[in-house]
């Protein structure tokens, strides 16, 4: 059986103290601005009137930490001209600086926005689940820095045994196209239908 790393995030008790994006860009040393983890902060409900009195109707609010989801089919590896992006066989994608031209193809094909230009080296990084601390046999940096223990590493199908098969949240990209290597548990007020809206898009979209 192929093995397949994943991530499991938990939306309900993410605090959004961002210690998960402090810790990958400690780790990776990257430049200001450039983060290979975000975390989305996510609001939801309308407001209606009850006896002539405005009232929230179903309003909530929570934070989704995500990074590289390394997928079962990557976009990026399937479009990369130089074949930098190159998929392990754990499942984890990464990229091969040494190879890498920067030409950009990887971040406009990839759902989840994932790969990032490092302006200065002038190739693209993104989250590689920290293979060197894994082959050590210590956890990505964002797992062990998490304060709140709401993000969590391990095998996709264990992951999947424990926590469900839920992959597709709002606002990410459907998990269809890519196969994503995430578990997901979401916010205990989330109803189907909802539509949700991201609070900080210039800080984690752009």
């Amino acid at each position: 059986m192929v093995k397949q790393y994943g991530f499991y995030i938990d939306v309900n008790n993410c605090a959004s103290c961002k210690t998960c994006i402090a810790a990958c860009k400690d780790k990776n040393d990257t430049l200001v601005g450039l983060k290979y983890r975000r975390v989305y902060e996510c609001e939801s409900g309308t407001w209606g009137e009850k006896e002539g009195v405005a009232s929230p109707e179903n309003i909530y609010v929570y934070s989704l930490s995500y990074s590289c989801n390394h997928c079962e089919k990557p976009e990026c590896v399937r479009v990369c001209p130089t074949g930098a992006h190159q998929k392990r066989e754990d499942g984890i994608t990464f990229v091969d600086s040494d190879v890498c031209i920067g030409c950009g193809t990887c971040a406009s094909s990839c759902p989840y926005q994932a790969p990032k230009l490092n302006t200065e080296k002038q190739h693209m990084g993104k989250c590689n689940f920290c293979m060197d601390r894994l082959d050590n046999g210590e956890n990505p940096a964002c797992v062990d820095a998490c304060l709140m223990r709401c993000l969590h590493f391990g095998e996709l199908s264990e992951l999947q045994a424990k926590y469900g098969s839920v992959r597709d949240i709002e606002p990410l990209a459907s998990s269809a196209k890519t196969n994503p290597s995430i578990v997901i548990t979401p916010s205990r007020l989330a109803k189907d239908g909802d539509k949700v809206r991201v609070m900080n898009p210039k800080e984690e979209i752009a």
